[in-house]
């Protein structure tokens, strides 16, 4: 097209110029994929409209018109090829603004959305995110009436199938099933619409895309997937998950957030050609801050759809796409892996949004399976619709510009207001739940006529340990003698050490012992020296070693028994010993510089191997500066310009010794405006090691200067190349990488060779993990400058660990992080007759190498429990797990609770249940009792 392109040269602003000229192009584009057939006669016009610029020195309008004549025998083949046009509005939710704007936006863009389908009747509009109908409905009801007879004119299409466009990487699996599950029956409800019509997701711009994600999405009725970032293949594609499930994926070739131009049309014949289709998706309407298409495009496609030698132009629906692309789904090409990295910041800002998603999904996974168990053993109340608006806000805040960190301050005030909503009720849910099961453990066989007064301890403690999201420890017990049950959540037998808290108790310390409910002494720790003041009570904290069973509690009981106390002899000191920090029990021993704290030092005691490499510093904090040329601060994780050691003038103290079920040391140290403290545990029986952190951060990032950022680094002796990482329902391994990737909570550095153990970094709200050059580090804090200016500064408290594994069994990994996320709960409790043991396995375990991601009641409110398996292993197997009573009947439904056609039988042994599961796949088990 070189004459083409010298009679730009000679074009003026006008509309006959435009027109002609782009038609000229879209011809030379229709005739490249015809093999060049029509370029002669395009050539005759373009010379034509030449000669008549080189007189009157413009393409005049009588030149254009005739120009077009002389092409117009190429109409019929023009028309062949359709480009649909789909108006939609890109409503980002708080992205740049608070609620309130977001309330506006929405309403205010629909307002001008519906004056123009009066004004246009053959314009038609898309609309996805279930929390816009929402808005709607709360804040302008009488709107709602108009977009639901627009909806059933079928000229409004609803593509939301996800309650706001939503991260994918970060929410964990349960977090997108919610999202289809509430969607889908708020929609269908609301606007009186058929559920299986929401089966596109359509996330334009979310930041990447987990492997499982078509798992998920076939398992809710999903076969479309619309989006633009984390791939740069093919347009069109079928996305295969390791399952086997799959949707047809679109990734768009121009971008979703364009006004429509003239030369709209240039891409149609090249796509339809290369896709052996003849119509092209046009998605066109401004958006980020709403508005929606404008009056101007619609003018435009109108005039558009006239031109004799350009595509047939129509508006139209994802819909109307997806059916074509069906006619060709033999035909396309697969993808199987997942559609990452992109916006590797996104993975640790705006750290306290993190800290709340990853809290509220575990407190509501507890009080939702506690509620299912107490609603079975005490009939007690199951919170239905507050649990269902508890997780609608969690996935509110999963919207892909919040969870991700790149907002502003209201952004996170609003989210950080919603998560104390959520906590409310996911935490006196799951007391009460907890509460109603203790009220029936039989513990008569305590009773005592001590007497109780002038106890001030029942009620002692109210609200404590909420702070730290935990269930709170309330004093329930009187007296010398105090009775605790411990609570397991997780699908295994765990046995470890966890923390009582004693009210108000008197006696002397030293005369303490615990035992469990066979009056067997079990190990126990008095910590901190005593008692501490709480609101004018008193409590003391000990740490028990307790074995609890899968889904169930064990009872433990404290007393006093008076025992011959060891005559002490005076200490003074005799020598000097050279001091040396370690922690070490049965299984591994960990070495701690005495300078920094640095582990200098790390055995496997069960083969004697050193893991750490005495050449690199392993354990550490690093104070990196990130390069802020990039831009986009909250997005990217810039080039390490420095990294410093973080441990510099460490005050280093042993906090407990190894007499103990908990040894632990704890240092300080300051590094640029900032400080940090760090508590570091190991206890007995455990290969973990434990970090409680407590960091003061008071870094600002600054254009021309940098990104402060805050990570912890281990290095270790092994080799490794690959490493695994927890993902949404299962993990993925990825190769060595010197760039953050995510992972919901866990990584491991997998061997390159030989049997011996790997370590696993756990973490429980931090997403950024780096596996590379024989190291695993994870990415804490980040002070990045737009668009927030200060997303960071202050007081922040988090805790991971590093565990020594033996096993490369997904399931035992994934039980490992199951546990690390949900710590077992102690509760008081007074002595009473029930008709429950005072140890019960209420449910569970599980079998066959599958993880569960819930336990509920369904939503319908039948009473029927549904409990969600995902299989780990990659392999068919026979899911199983033992219930809290035989069910009547067992089958399996899909992630909306609705029976599946033609699914396998789900067998029931007494109160036992077994499905067959293929790998990779999700198992939803409806039971009624």
């Amino acid at each position: 097209m070189p004459k083409l392109q010298q009679l730009n040269k000679h074009k003026a602003s006008g509309y006959w110029p435009e027109r002609i000229l782009t038609q000229l192009e879209y011809g030379y584009r229709l005739s490249k994929v015809n093999e060049g057939r029509f370029n002669s006669l395009l050539e005759e016009a373009v010379d034509y409209l030449t000669d008549r610029a080189s007189e009157e020195g413009v393409i005049t309008r009588s030149a254009a018109v005739q120009a077009e004549a002389m092409i117009s025998s190429l109409s019929p083949e023009a028309k062949k090829f359709r480009m649909l046009c789909v108006g939609h509005a890109h409503i980002d939710m708080n992205w740049m603004w608070g609620w309130d704007e977001t309330v506006q936006i929405t309403l205010d863009t629909f307002r001008t959305v519906l004056e123009l389908l009066k004004e246009y009747p053959a314009f038609k509009f898309s609309q996805s995110q279930a929390a816009i109908y929402l808005i709607v409905e709360e804040y302008a009801p009488e709107m709602l009436q108009e977009i639901k007879e627009r909806v059933k004119e079928g000229r409004w299409e609803v593509t939301a199938s996800h309650w706001v466009e939503a991260d994918k990487n970060m929410p964990n699996g349960e977090s997108l099933s919610r999202h289809l599950l509430y969607t889908r029956r708020y929609l269908s409800k609301l606007l009186d619409i058929e559920p299986e019509s929401l089966n596109i997701d359509f996330e334009p711009d979310t930041f990447g895309h987990s492997a499982n994600v078509p798992e998920i999405l076939a398992d809710g009725g999903v076969r479309y997937y619309y989006h633009c970032r984390g791939y740069e293949g093919h347009n069109i594609y079928r996305w295969v998950a390791p399952s086997g499930k799959s949707v047809i994926a679109y990734r768009e070739p121009t971008w979703y957030n364009n006004y429509i131009e003239y030369g709209s049309g240039l891409y149609v014949p090249e796509f339809c050609a290369k896709h052996n289709m003849t119509t092209m998706l046009r998605v066109y309407g401004v958006g980020d801050h709403g508005g929606g298409p404008t009056r101007r495009d619609i003018e435009r496609l109108l005039d558009m759809a006239t031109w004799p030698v350009y595509p047939t132009v129509e508006f139209g629906t994802y819909a109307q796409f997806f059916a074509l692309v069906e006619q060709i789904a033999d035909e396309l090409p697969v993808v199987d892996n997942e559609l990452n990295f992109v916006f590797s910041g996104c993975y640790t800002s705006q750290s306290r949004i993190k800290l709340a998603n990853r809290t509220s999904e575990a407190a509501l996974y507890e009080a939702e399976a506690l509620g299912a168990i107490a609603h079975f053993q005490t009939n007690a109340a199951y919170p239905v619709n507050r649990f269902g608006e508890a997780w609608r806000n969690v996935l509110f805040n999963q919207f892909h510009d919040i969870l991700p960190g790149s907002g502003v301050i209201e952004t996170r005030e609003h989210a950080l207001g919603q998560f104390q909503n959520t906590m409310a009720t996911a935490n006196s849910a799951r007391h009460r739940a907890l509460r109603a099961i203790s009220a029936e453990i039989d513990t008569s066989r305590y009773i005592s006529d001590e007497p109780i007064a002038d106890s001030i301890s029942d009620g002692a403690g109210v609200g404590y340990g909420s702070k730290d999201f935990k269930v709170t420890q309330v004093g329930r017990g009187s007296g010398d003698m105090r009775i605790f049950h411990v609570y397991n959540t997780t699908s295994t037998e765990r046995e470890e050490v966890v923390e009582f808290v004693l009210w108000d108790w008197n006696g002397n310390i030293s005369q303490v012992v615990f035992e469990d409910d066979k009056g067997c002494v079990t190990d126990h720790q008095i910590i901190d020296q005593g008692f501490h003041q709480y609101w004018s009570h008193h409590f003391m904290r000990a740490l028990v070693k307790v074995r609890v069973p899968a889904f169930g509690y064990s009872t433990y009981v404290m007393k006093t028994k008076v025992q011959e106390e060891p005559l002490h002899f005076q200490i003074e000191p005799r020598v000097e010993k050279v001091e040396e920090f370690f922690l070490e029990n049965e299984r591994i021993r960990v070495a701690f510089d005495p300078v920094n704290a640095s582990i200098r030092s790390f055995i496997n005691k069960e083969s004697g191997e050193e893991l750490i490499d005495p050449n690199r510093p392993s354990g550490i904090f690093r104070f990196v500066q990130e390069d802020y040329n990039k831009g986009m601060t909250s997005w990217i994780v810039g080039r390490y310009m420095d990294i410093q050691c973080a441990h510099q003038q460490v005050k280093l103290t042993k906090r407990y010794d190894g007499s103990g079920v908990r040894q632990a040391i704890r240092y300080e140290m300051l590094f640029g405006a900032s400080k940090l403290a760090a508590e570091v545990s190991l206890d007995a029986g455990s290969s973990m090691l434990g970090f409680e952190v407590e960091c003061d951060w008071q870094e600002i990032g600054k254009m021309g200067q940098g990104i402060p950022q805050l990570h912890f680094h281990l290095p270790f002796a092994y080799d490794c190349d690959e490493y695994v990482y927890d993902i949404p329902f299962g993990t993925v391994v990825r190769k060595a990488r010197g760039q953050d990737v995510p992972a919901n909570g866990w990584a491991l550095g997998r061997r390159k060779t030989g049997s011996g153990r790997s370590f696993m970094l756990l973490v429980g709200a931090k997403h950024g993990f780096r596996g590379t050059d024989n190291s695993l580090n994870v990415t804490l804090l980040r002070s990045s400058y737009d668009p927030d200016p200060h997303p960071e500064l202050g007081i922040h408290r988090f805790r991971f660990a590093v565990a020594l594994v033996g096993s490369e069994s997904n399931s035992e990994l994934i039980d490992l992080g199951q546990k690390f996320l949900h710590p077992l709960h102690v509760v008081a409790d007074k002595a009473h007759e029930g008709r429950l043991p005072t140890t019960y396995s209420m449910a569970g375990p599980i079998s066959g190498g599958v993880a569960v991601s819930a336990i509920k009641l369904a939503e319908d409110g039948s009473g029927d429990w549904i409990i969600r398996f995902y299989e780990t292993e990659g392999k068919k197997t026979e899911a199983g797990m033992r219930l809290p009573g035989a069910p009547r009947q067992a089958r399996l439904v899909d992630l909306h609770e609705e029976a599946l056609p033609d699914a396998p039988a789900v067998r029931i042994d007494g109160d036992q249940v077994t499905v067959s599961m293929a790998a990779n796949t999700i198992a939803n088990i409806r039971l009624t009792f």
